[in-house]
């Protein structure tokens, strides 16, 4: 198992969701509480698509803020209106939130071609840029392996640096699993003029069955040793956490020794893998 040194300049970062009952509310803050002990840059709360869990994302970065967290909540524009957003940046700028995610997000079933006023990223950008001048940090996210829908490598990174010149600072990358795919879109973004911190997502492994879900979803790959070490553990969840901790230590040392400015974790609202990994790579 590697173990670094923690770099001066390296940030920490977790993602969180909106609970959808009260026992998984109770779960998300006894994480929160023990994470926070990783003194986090900030936290991120994902956005329901269409409005299904925007009111949660709005009780969740308030809970997450009364425990005296930074908290920078997901933004997207499928399925609102201008109007729309304006209520949402008010209400966010008025309680002292001051970092923003902002997303195109899905579009959800059901919901027709009704897909709001705003139908890229980059217009969301934009838009805030516009409105609210430089009252929010603005994260966006990046595809080392390409976005799923994307047309080509090429068209998905120009959609990229089209964010990055609508107005954002900074960057959050889809979780992956080859540092190569990283490093090579960091290159790539550089040659076409990006300067902006492209932190790292991480994903730790813990559930073999739910990571492939979640993976065949988004788009990113499972290194095929990786999937068959995987497979062979079966129901093994000691096996499965075990030598999912070390693939992920050494994928975060890896990142962190060759530049990386930190590591954002998806927490899936638990704490025990990011404690752990963390505690790896001394950064805890």
């Amino acid at each position: 198992m590697p173990n670094i040194a923690p770099s001066r300049t390296s940030v920490l970062s977790l993602e969180y969701f909106p609970p959808r009952d009260i026992a998984a509310q109770e779960r998300l803050v006894r994480s929160a509480k023990r994470l926070a002990a990783l003194n986090p840059a900030y936290v991120s709360v994902t956005f329901g698509a269409g409005g299904s869990t925007r009111a949660g994302t709005v009780d969740t970065v308030q809970m997450l803020r009364n425990l005296g967290t930074d908290v920078a909540p997901h933004l997207s524009c499928i399925g609102a209106t201008r109007d729309d957003l304006r209520v949402i940046l008010d209400d966010y700028r008025d309680r002292g939130i001051r970092r923003l995610v902002a997303l195109r997000g899905d579009l959800p079933s059901g919901m027709g071609g009704d897909t709001g006023d705003l139908h890229y990223a980059s217009e969301l950008v934009r838009f805030i840029r516009e409105q609210y001048g430089d009252a929010f940090h603005i994260e966006v996210a990046a595809y080392p392996e390409m976005h799923p829908q994307a047309e080509s490598a090429d068209r998905d990174l120009q959609y990229f640096v089209q964010k990055v010149q609508a107005g954002a600072d900074a960057a959050i990358t889809q979780y992956f699993f080859n540092p190569d795919a990283y490093f090579d879109f960091v290159d790539r973004a550089l040659a076409k003029g990006v300067d902006i911190p492209i932190t790292p997502g991480i994903m730790p492994i813990t559930n073999y069955t739910q990571l492939a879900r979640f993976s065949s979803m988004c788009g990113s790959e499972i290194p095929r040793w990786v999937r068959l070490r995987l497979q062979d553990f079966g129901d093994d969840k000691a096996s499965i956490r075990a030598f999912g901790m070390d693939v992920i230590t050494r994928l975060c040392a890896r990142l962190l020794e060759n530049g990386a400015p930190g590591l954002h974790f998806y927490t899936l609202n638990h704490a025990d893998a990011v404690v752990q990994i963390a505690e790896n790579l001394n950064l805890s």
